[in-house]
């Protein structure tokens, strides 16, 4: 379509060529005497050749897919619709026509010497509310609004200057805003994404009042004062500082803990072993107690059993007893005998006074 609006510019360049051909030719024809009549011919024929075509090339409007003609009425000054993608005709002089791209479009603010629209630093300076002056390097990505109602308002307010008249001013004022909400230590930290967050919804509601669509604003750096990062970077050592000292604490405590667990299970080992001890002592106890009142009873029952046990332990060699006289344990060798067959009562050697036991006589009661 762009071949056709050079063609149509092409054409009349020739026919007011024409035109001045034909002026040239009556000047000369006219200073040599001859008809100027071809002359003037050709400079008419020219002259309009020129005119249709500059008139016809002037009315169409070629619109690429990206774009987008907004179009006023120069006699009554009210706008028309705006026309979209392809070729549109319009009556010169009458209608006006300005292009708008709809496409893509970024705005950059940078620190940097070769970045952004405007050269030098030309970052965003904003105060927190702590005071710290920070610089921010801002890049926002929109487009216009393709709805017709949209483009003609822009096309209203701001013009073909709506970069340099609003976008930039607009972008730079609510940035400071919204640094200003926060401290400089919050910025710096896990805090300033939210910041962007505030950043890009704040600029993104005043972009749609004008007809703009905000696609992303990008915060490429932030800048603090020489003073602040030195502050920063002493406050992260005395933080790292204060971590180690309360992990070494921690540590302490653990060990300290581990030894009183230990001493703890030390010491229950110890009472276990003692209680254990302690029972098997009294189980003991009541063993041997139990076995002296089974022993005890077998005695009652039969009073001969300790006398016949006495012997039989008695060595197979001995075959004498020698019992004191005055010896409590008298022994009957005829109930022994009786109660064993197998006893062999020994044999008294002379002078040896076997022992026969005697009831014991009870003494009279006086009188």
């Amino acid at each position: 379509m762009g071949g056709i609006s050079g063609l149509l510019g092409a054409l009349a360049l020739l026919g007011f060529l024409g035109f001045l051909g034909g002026i040239g030719l009556v000047v000369v024809s006219a200073s040599q005497g001859r008809p100027v009549r071809n002359g003037l011919f050709l400079a008419a024929i020219g002259l309009v050749v020129g005119l249709l075509f500059s008139v016809i090339s002037q009315g169409i409007v070629i619109v690429e897919p990206t774009q987008r003609a907004v179009i006023v009425n120069t006699l009554t000054g009210a706008l028309e619709t705006p026309r979209g993608a392809g070729t549109s005709i319009v009556v010169p002089v009458v209608q006006a026509f300005t292009i708008y791209p709809i496409s893509q479009q970024q705005y950059t603010m940078s620190g940097q010497e070769n970045e952004g629209q405007v050269r030098g630093n030309d970052a965003v300076a904003a105060r927190t509310v702590d005071g710290q002056e920070v610089a921010l390097d801002i890049t926002v990505l929109y487009n216009i609004s393709p709805e017709n109602d949209e483009i003609n308002k822009l096309h209203v307010r701001w013009g073909q200057g709506y970069q340099d008249n609003f976008v930039r001013p607009t972008v730079r004022g609510l940035v400071r805003d919204a640094v200003s909400g926060y401290r400089a230590e919050q910025i710096y930290g896990a805090e300033r994404t939210q910041m962007e967050d505030d950043m890009q919804a704040q600029i993104s509601e005043r972009f749609l009042q004008e007809g703009l669509q905000l696609t992303d604003l990008l915060v490429r750096d932030i800048s603090f004062s020489e003073l602040f990062r030195q502050a920063i970077e002493n406050k992260q050592i005395a933080d790292q500082e204060a971590q180690q000292a309360q992990l070494r604490v921690v540590q302490r405590e653990n060990e300290a803990n581990q030894l009183r667990a230990q001493a703890q299970g030390e010491r229950d080992a110890e009472i276990a072993r003692a209680e254990g001890e302690a029972q098997a002592i009294v189980l003991r106890a009541q063993a041997e107690a139990e076995a002296l009142r089974l022993v005890s009873e077998q005695i009652a029952a039969n009073p001969s059993l300790i006398q016949y046990l006495y012997v039989q332990n008695l060595s197979d060699n001995v075959n004498i007893a020698l019992v004191p006289a005055n010896s409590p344990f008298l022994f009957d060798f005829n109930s022994l005998a009786e109660a064993n067959p197998d006893f062999n009562a020994p044999a008294v050697p002379e002078g040896v006074v076997p022992v026969v036991p005697t009831a014991t006589p009870t003494p009279e009661s006086g009188g």
